[in-house]
């Protein structure tokens, strides 16, 4: 994982398990590492790791029970706004850039009708 100096670390690593989460690299239910083998693996402040899984418990994205170890969350309401969450920054980035060059819509729709069909051959 890069990160990088535009947002707080703590925000990067909760995108990254919902990137994890949505590309189902993370699936529901699965155990995820403890907060202190996270700081370690990525050589960042427990307490930034802390703030990610309180932030992402807050949000239903993953749950601790007891001494358990955390676990991603079993609800397919939540991984499905993940993901659309996910997509719609994606294409919100994607039209911000597209309009700058002003690219006209149908233009738009037919280049990436024709990328996508081509990624798929």
């Amino acid at each position: 994982m890069n990160f990088n100096n535009r947002e707080p670390v703590y925000i990067q690593v909760i995108r990254h398990f919902k990137e994890q989460m949505a590309s189902g690299s993370l699936e529901p239910g699965q155990e995820i590492s403890s907060r202190r083998e996270l700081a370690n693996k990525l050589k960042i402040n427990p307490n930034t790791v802390q703030r990610a899984y309180k932030e992402m418990e807050d949000q239903g994205l993953i749950y601790t029970e007891r001494n358990s170890p955390s676990r991603i969350t079993k609800d397919e309401q939540i991984l499905k706004e993940v993901r659309e969450e996910l997509i719609l920054q994606a294409v919100d980035s994607f039209i911000n850039s597209v309009r700058s060059i002003q690219v006209p819509l149908d233009e738009v729709l037919e280049l990436i009708k024709n990328k996508y069909q081509m990624r798929n051959e």
